[in-house]
């Protein structure tokens, strides 16, 4: 048998449109957590309210999952992603009457609108990249784009610290360094879409629909005993956990994005720019352990690695709730190194043996994103005290993953 190319000539030039939506809403993403500590400063609110950024972040996520996945599968991969990035920009273009108008509320909802394109990008582009090529190289192309996902991420904070604390920024109660750099975010990405809607996109099939079927035809026996993939979406046992375990994961994640820079300039004494400068080596860990991780599933199972870096997160958490100066800052750092490989990890586990439910599938994993909204404002009030002991919290998100990775995560069809 040939081997599969990862792509195909026919498809560079819009696999490499998708692929750049991984970056730019990595760097929106990131940005979030760098206004978090900019509001709290020029808007006079507590950690526990700025943690509502998140909120109206997050919240899109559950809000638009289910939305566009029904839109891509009506309209195409392609009008979801222009749907996906008219919503960002229009976000984006929000910033500036909110900055005019110095409204926290008005900033949250154009982080909410800004999130719904983010939403939605994120729910088509998975499949579209997978769909660019042959099947048999799907996961090698979408962990391709992951990793413009982490260039993003580690961008993100760069930009936000310069922009907003550095040189460029905002003097005083000033909200101006905000107003212009999401007006120019906002310009590219009608840029992008203006000229993405004048890019030519081939029919193209989901890769994951006739998985199941010829997986079983060139082996001539079905693994999963246990599993049906005709079952509905609610009996499949483990896709039920991936979803619980997401909700879990983002919420973790959330929370220790939202006060890293807190961390930084309470426990550490760092200046605001320092501590978003770090927070963005943070996120080159972040890109790190996914090449890392990658690498590593070739010699252990993904399951296995989930739970191992679950476990290695709880002792990190440990660690820095007791302010050891450094080597407490260290240790939030390198959450992301473990942290790294659980989204997709979680998400690629979920969706085994599912079949052609992939889309649907994968909106509610989208959905479960969710869980990034509830956990922030919780820690937030735990920090308004002290926010190393705000790192408890997350620890129990890193004990249901440990459950998933370990016992729930087999396919199996509930009677």
């Amino acid at each position: 048998m040939s081997s599969a190319k990862f792509t195909e000539k026919k498809y560079l030039v819009v696999f490499s449109f998708v692929i750049s939506l991984f970056f730019f809403w990595a760097i929106a993403l990131t940005m979030g957590d760098v206004l978090n500590k900019h509001f709290q400063n020029v808007l006079s609110i507590s950690k526990s309210k700025s943690g509502l950024v998140q909120l109206s972040i997050f919240g899109a996520y559950a809000l638009m999952g289910i939305p566009a996945g029904l839109f891509m599968k009506k309209f195409g991969y392609k009008l979801g992603v222009i749907l996906g990035l008219i919503l960002f920009a229009g976000g984006c273009f929000l910033f500036i009457p909110a900055a005019e108008n110095r409204s926290f509320n008005f900033f949250r909802l154009a982080l909410f609108i800004l999130a719904m394109g983010m939403a939605t990008l994120e729910t088509v582009a998975h499949p579209f990249v997978a769909a660019l090529g042959d099947e048999r190289t799907s996961d090698q192309r979408v962990n391709f784009a992951q990793s413009f996902n982490g260039l993003g991420a580690i961008i993100g904070p760069l930009l936000g610290g310069f922009f907003i604390f550095g040189s460029g920024g905002d003097d005083g109660n000033s909200l101006d360094s905000v107003k212009s750099l999401y007006a120019w975010i906002g310009m590219i990405i009608l840029t992008i879409t203006i000229i993405f809607f004048f890019i030519k996109v081939p029919n193209l099939k989901d890769p994951h629909a006739e998985e199941v079927e010829l997986l079983e035809q060139a082996t001539g026996e079905d693994h999963h005993h246990d599993s049906n993939p005709a079952a509905p979406l609610w009996k499949q046992r483990h896709f039920i956990f991936a979803v619980i375990a997401q909700f879990f994961n983002i919420a973790a994640q959330g929370g220790t994005w939202a006060f890293f820079i807190n961390y930084g300039v309470e426990k550490m004494h760092l200046q605001e720019i320092q501590a978003s400068y770090y927070f963005s080596l943070s996120m080159a860990m972040m890109m790190i352990g996914r090449f890392v991780g990658t690498f590593l599933m070739k010699y252990i199972a993904p399951n296995k690695l989930l739970a191992i870096s679950a476990v290695c997160n709880i002792v990190l958490c440990l660690i820095i709730s007791q302010s050891f100066g450094w080597v407490s800052f260290i240790s939030l750092i390198m959450l992301n190194l473990f942290l790294s490989i659980m989204y997709p990890t979680i998400f690629s586990l979920g969706l085994k043996r599912l079949g052609n439910k992939v889309q649907q599938a994968s909106s509610f994993l989208v959905m479960a994103m969710f869980g990034g909204a509830v956990f922030p404002p919780i820690m937030g009030r735990i920090a308004e005290t002290d926010v190393a002991h705000a790192y408890l919290l997350p620890i129990i998100c890193y004990v249901i993953i440990i459950l998933f990775a370990l016992k729930f995560y087999k396919p199996k069809t509930l009677k």
